[in-house]
């Protein structure tokens, strides 16, 4: 597999969520996905970096653009050093929140994608990666 494109992109304010939604929405066009599968990818990186300026503190966004022979893919992944998640498998439930939101951020995220992973570790933070595949 090879990465055609990469760029980062630092969440430390709610404008930078909203510049997140722009790059994504961006690569997928390039990435040649049709409406449905760019609006997925835009709703996917929208909730995960909310989740990373919320609750991780800020964090940055790596967005990578994918060549597998003749499938094209982009590949997100939100990096932060905020608290952690105390427990995954809590957390990936639907309707679980740590805070004021509905818990379908992780979960549904995750059910966008054709691939999901997320790693945290109590007080050093989280990476949750998503790709999505034309």
């Amino acid at each position: 597999m090879a990465v055609t494109k990469s760029e980062v992109i630092p969440i430390r304010t709610e404008h930078d969520i909203v510049v997140a939604r722009q790059a994504v929405r961006r690569l997928s066009v390039e990435a040649a996905f049709g409406l449905v599968d760019q609006t997925k990818m835009v709703t996917a990186a929208s909730e995960l970096a909310r989740n990373t300026f919320i609750y991780g503190g800020g964090g940055t966004l790596q967005c990578e653009s994918l060549l597998e022979g003749a499938r094209r893919g982009l590949r997100l992944t939100f990096t932060d050093q905020g608290p952690g998640i105390a427990d995954l498998s809590l957390a990936m439930k639907d309707g679980w929140t740590s805070g004021s939101g509905m818990g379908l951020g992780l979960s549904g995220a995750k059910r966008l994608v054709n691939e999901f992973e997320i790693e945290s570790v109590h007080g050093q933070g989280t990476r949750v990666t998503i790709t999505r595949w034309k």
